[in-house]
């Protein structure tokens, strides 16, 4: 399946990687689940403006920062932010941001 919008360069932080090292969960499975528009832990207003945010993929005057927020299999929480200009993807913890 297609991803619904751009990702950009990817990268993770420190706390990330040790958080996915730890519950021997991939990247990818996150960026997969972030790219197809399953938004994880988020509230239907969240849900609503992710859906919006992607709406208008490629018009850099109308589509904005896409989040999404995952459980580990270790119940630890992970976001993906997607920034407006899609130029980069990160994967961190809340305490991170």
């Amino acid at each position: 399946m297609a991803a619904k919008f751009s990702l950009g360069q990817v990268v993770a932080t420190p706390g990330a990687i040790r958080v996915l090292a730890d519950a021997r969960q991939t990247p990818g499975h996150f960026l997969a689940l972030h790219a197809d528009g399953n938004w994880g832990e988020l509230d239907a207003e969240d849900r609503r403006s992710n859906d919006l945010a992607i709406a208008h993929e490629g018009d850099l005057g109308r589509q904005q920062r896409v989040f999404s927020s995952y459980l580990t299999v270790n119940q630890v929480k992970l976001w993906v932010i997607t920034e407006w200009d899609r130029s980069v993807t990160t994967i961190l913890l809340p305490e991170e941001y």
